[in-house]
């Protein structure tokens, strides 16, 4: 007897398939954990790498952050005039207000007021109500240098259709325009929108049914059918004692830096007083805000240069040489004594802006007050100026912060590098997909083999061992696409 086994299957038979169906093994869970395997420690260097880098991102953009707001608070600093700022009070608020540039000079004045400017206003006669018609033709409106002439007709000829055309004129001089209705009547009322002598009011109508003429007001001439009930003039006031008028009740013009808002008179005799002085509460606000950003940016640096022993937590930037030049730098400017009065600001301590133990400032209002009292001027020379700590330290952060500066190029550095580490961990992704697959071409083909093999060993034992078959006669039959014959 002889027999022969053929086990190569046909092309539309294919023995395996689906991974793992020959041997039983996971395939797919020992390809990833061997690719796994093989990257975790390139993968881990290049994910403390990312993580560093990020952090240190941060961190610089924390740093500049602080910067920056400790640097929007030397503006005023900077220069003494800002910061020396002043004050203008007068003793009655019903006679005038005041308020002062930093050029205007501490002192006292006498004001009084005699009169305050106003603006011109007419009235005409009284007719039965603002509907009633006046006439037509064409109505010239001057005030000061301006004028314009306004066309009425029949559809605008009452009093409000009058009043509705001046309001509403293109080139309107400066009038407005309203309808007074009293006991009396209505009446058309005009009223100059400027103060000052120069801008009183003329009406002068022309053409059309004659009926305008009720609204003339033209004293040059001797004809005033309008009735003035305020003249345009001038305020009339004193400055210790000497005479001035203004066009208007701001008067900007009397005392340099100093602007004044006339509102009532004086009693003869009875002037009032004011008084320019120093403002000591809006230099105080500017040093008090420049003193909470410098502790601002002292914390910060702080926090990213530290360890925590509690948390053994190191800060992202621990041991930066960038960092400690700049707080080496900081303290230098911040420590310096200049000449003078030490009692108007030699030092951040004369002004009582002391050191504390963790580092930042605290600020003794009394002692701060006193010194702006003293002399607000040589505070501010302390701060602004040439050689003014503000001015330093401008100069100091501008060089970290400006466009090209050295936290610019740190940045550009440290983008550079995470776009590193990004093609890096993309070839690595690469490298790691071509192992993958390779692993799984070559695991499957071990499965195939392995099913045939199978194959193979349930056909010979049922060939050679019958009462082991659970299967129906066909069981003798081709297994697979292989063939047998016998013979005897």
């Amino acid at each position: 007897m002889s027999s022969t086994i053929s086990s190569t299957p046909s092309a539309g038979n294919t023995v395996i398939s689906s991974t793992g169906i020959g041997s039983g093994l996971d395939i797919n869970g020992i390809v990833t954990s061997l690719t796994r395997a093989a990257g975790l420690a390139q993968n881990t260097q290049l994910s403390d790498r990312k993580r560093t880098l990020t952090a240190q991102v941060s961190a610089y953009g924390t740093f500049s952050s602080a910067l920056s707001t400790l640097q929007a608070t030397l503006t005023t600093l900077e220069t003494p005039s800002t910061l020396a700022g002043r004050t203008a009070t007068v003793s009655d608020d019903k006679v005038a207000s005041g308020s002062a540039t930093a050029g205007a000079i501490p002192a006292q004045y006498s004001l009084q007021v005699q009169n305050l400017a106003t603006a011109a206003s007419l009235a005409s006669q009284p007719v039965s109500s603002g509907t009633t018609a006046v006439g037509t033709g064409t109505l010239t409106i001057a005030v000061g240098g301006n004028s314009a002439s306004i066309s009425i007709d029949s559809t605008n000829n009452t009093l409000a259709g009058i009043a509705a055309a001046i309001n509403s004129a293109p080139n309107n001089p400066g009038v407005s325009a309203s309808i007074l209705t009293t006991s009396a009547g209505a009446r058309l009322v005009l009223t100059g929108n400027t103060t000052g002598a120069a801008n009183a009011i003329t009406v002068t109508p022309s053409g059309g049914d004659g009926g305008l003429a009720a609204l003339t007001y033209d004293p040059a001439n001797g004809v005033t059918k309008l009735t003035q009930t305020q003249a345009a003039t001038d305020a009339n006031f004193s400055v210790n004692g000497f005479a001035a008028t203004s066009p208007s009740n701001q008067v900007t013009s009397a005392i340099s830096g100093v602007t004044l808002n006339l509102l009532g008179t004086t009693a003869a005799n009875t002037p009032a007083t004011l008084t320019i002085g120093n403002d000591t509460t809006g230099a105080q606000a500017s040093i008090s805000t420049f003193v909470t950003a410098l502790n601002g940016l002292i914390t910060s640096i702080q926090s990213l240069t530290g360890y925590n022993p509690s948390t053994k937590t190191a800060g992202p930037l621990l041991g930066n040489a960038t960092l400690q030049s700049f707080q080496s730098r900081l303290s230098t400017i911040l420590d310096q004594v200049k000449s003078g009065n030490t009692s108007t600001g030699t030092s951040l301590a004369s002004l009582g802006i002391t050191a504390n133990t963790e580092g930042t400032y605290s600020t003794n209002t009394t002692t701060l007050g006193n010194a702006l009292t003293a002399s607000v001027a040589s505070v501010g020379n302390f701060f602004g100026g040439a050689n003014g700590i503000a001015t330093q330290l401008n100069s100091l952060i501008n060089g970290y912060t400006q466009p090209g500066g050295l936290l610019d190029s740190i940045n550009k550095g440290l983008q550079s590098s995470l776009t590193d580490v990004a093609n890096q961990q993309a070839a690595l992704n690469a490298r790691l997909a071509i192992y993958s697959a390779t692993l799984t071409k070559e695991y499957n083909a071990v499965d195939a083999a392995v099913a045939l093999l199978k194959q193979t060993q349930t056909y010979l034992t049922a060939q050679f061992n019958p009462n082991s078959a659970t299967s129906s006669p066909s069981s003798n039959s081709s297994l697979s696409s292989g063939t047998l014959s016998t013979g005897g």
